[in-house]
């Protein structure tokens, strides 16, 4: 087998007999389990409590759930807007990096508050080391805010009738102390010993290869690139995000970067089935995204390793695949395999350029967020799957004339308006975007360094990319400026809020409802046959909703690339 392959192979089995334990720990942890990091973070947390005044044992509805997560992030995100606009004022700035203007630290702050990490800004040159400590928090804590949700989802799961939905703080507080601070600890120290810097201190003078000497910006990197993995946030600490030699020295920090981003994705799906004891479950809808992802990301690393067919017919070696916005170090198969996984996780780190892709790998990457639920970023993934859950059911249900049922619980009227709502709120964010960006081209359109098809695309990716909250882009598109900045934050918003409401929403409906007992004719939704169902659900509404819009971008690039 190619050495290239074997790696690729690697990292997905390792990541799977990583997460399955990890699944088991996680699912303690929210039903309150002893574990073995209880003795070192438990006295952190009652002091935490104690010092907020919060009862952490006092039970919540699914009303009271968010209204405590949204109140949190308004206040984060005044607390960020202060810091970004004054940051040359205030300490941890040995570079002297301006202050941001408003736009842009509206669009930052509102990026990383939302999980997102969409970057109009170059890390060495747009923020201070205090900004980025800051936004080093954000990356934790909007982590912690979707583990959160969907522990509050696991509960509400549970086979009782019942509003109390065990205590959003607690869940909150236990996301970042005991999953992700530890793994995150775990990764920085890895990337520490292999090369990348941990320090306060400004630019340092290195010789190039040529000789001269130039200053390189360093900073508090391995702490930073941790997290921004483990959380699925993926927001650089450099403008070249993973592809820099800083951020990721080597393939070995390749692959524990790459692991680090899928674990806790995966993970959660086996927490669900250890939480709520039906592991067959999660094997379907681990099963299903599983699926998905191998359909996009096994041609797309055929697809990188064949190279350019215009560059081959030039007569250029392209043995070592389509090199172009790639590193050496890296190769164009475990380039390819990191688009794909970071593009359906919504973690958004890149360690090649995707705007440098090949057309149709292009394209899946833009399937990867349009789906938006093949694992998903920390806790929202199955969020997003919960909602294609319940329409499948639906759909079931009518198929064989009885009232749809999931776990127990019937579904009706209310939470079908409320799931159809979220299913098409995705692409209406999206497509509206992009048909406002094209119709006023003065203030959208005009700041491509691309025309024609591969234009559209990178307008298409980054309201993409803002929607499925990845901040992966096309950086063709020169988007530092107002339109761009506001356009984006404001599908930032609705597409990090709207989903995570409306599946709690229903949860929390459904958990006041009456047990039903199972019966002959209850639908089986641990099955492979509810599982093609749930498939058959996703792609015929990516389908529907994407398909012309990728035809007018990726495809018909595709096609004129071989004419």
């Amino acid at each position: 087998m190619n050495t290239e392959i074997t790696g690729i192979v690697a990292m997905f089995l390792i990541t799977v007999l990583l997460s399955i334990p990890l699944g088991r720990y996680i699912a303690k942890v929210y039903s309150g389990e002893k574990t073995f990091l209880d003795g070192l973070f438990a006295p952190l947390e009652k002091l935490f409590f104690k010092i907020s005044g919060i009862d952490s044992k006092k039970e919540m509805n699914w009303k009271q759930h968010l209204f405590a997560l949204l109140s949190l992030n308004a206040l984060w995100f005044l607390i960020g807007m202060v810091l970004l606009l004054c940051q040359a004022s205030l300490p941890l700035n040995p570079d002297n990096n301006p202050n941001m203007s408003p736009d842009l630290a509206f669009n930052s702050i509102i990026s990383f508050l939302v999980n997102c990490d969409l970057q109009h800004y170059s890390g060495e040159s747009g923020v201070s080391y205090l900004s980025q400590l800051y936004l080093m928090f954000l990356q934790f804590v909007s982590a912690a805010i979707g583990l959160a949700a969907a522990a509050v989802l696991f509960n509400a799961l549970r086979e009782r009738t019942t509003e109390k939905l065990g205590n959003f703080y607690n869940y909150f507080l236990k996301s970042c102390t005991r999953i992700l601070l530890p793994v995150s600890i775990i990764v920085a120290v890895i990337l520490l010993f292999n090369g990348t810097p941990m320090t306060f201190e400004g630019k340092s003078p290195m010789k190039t290869l040529q000789g001269d000497t130039v200053e390189v910006s360093t900073g508090p990197v391995a702490a930073f690139t941790a997290i921004k993995h483990v959380g699925t946030n993926g927001g650089g600490f450099f403008g070249a995000n993973s592809a820099h030699p800083f951020e990721n020295p080597t393939y070995i920090t390749n692959m524990v970067e790459m692991i680090a981003q899928m674990v806790i994705p995966f993970a959660m799906v086996f927490a669900l089935g250890f939480y709520l004891k039906r592991r067959k479950l999660s094997w379907m809808i681990f099963s299903v995204m599983t699926i998905g992802f191998f359909l996009l990301v096994i041609p797309t690393v055929i697809t990188e390793m064949k190279a350019n067919p215009a560059i081959t017919a030039m007569g250029i070696d392209t043995t070592a695949g389509a090199t172009e916005g790639k590193e050496v170090r890296i190769g164009a198969a475990a380039s390819g395999y990191w688009s794909i996984a970071t593009t359906v996780i919504s973690t958004g780190s890149v360690n090649s350029m995707h705007d440098s892709a090949m057309p149709l790998s292009g394209m899946n990457q833009l399937l990867g967020m349009m789906i938006n639920c093949f694992y998903g970023g920390c806790g929202v993934g199955l969020l997003n799957f919960y909602i294609f859950i319940i329409l499948a059911v639906f759909i079931s249900g009518l198929m064989v004339g009885r009232t749809p049922e999931f776990l127990g619980k019937k579904i009706e009227a209310r939470e079908m308006k409320i799931a159809m709502i979220i299913a098409l709120l995705h692409p209406f964010l999206i497509l509206c975007g992009v048909a406002l960006s094209t119709a006023f081209p003065e203030q959208g359109a005009s700041t491509l360094n691309n025309p024609s098809f591969h234009g559209f695309s990178e307008i298409l990716y980054e309201y993409t990319s803002s929607a499925a909250n990845n901040g992966s882009g096309f950086e063709g598109l020169g988007d530092n400026n107002p339109w761009w900045n506001i356009t984006t934050g404001v599908v930032l918003l609705l597409s990090r809020f709207l989903p995570i409401i409306g599946p709690i929403a229903i949860a929390g409906l459904l958990a006041g409802k009456k047990h039903i007992p199972e019966s002959a004719g209850t639908l089986k939704t641990d099955t492979s046959t509810f599982g093609l169902m749930v498939f058959a659900v996703i792609a015929i509404i990516a389908a529907l909703s994407f398909f012309p819009a990728l035809t007018l971008g990726p495809i018909a690039e595709y096609f004129s690339l071989r004419g």
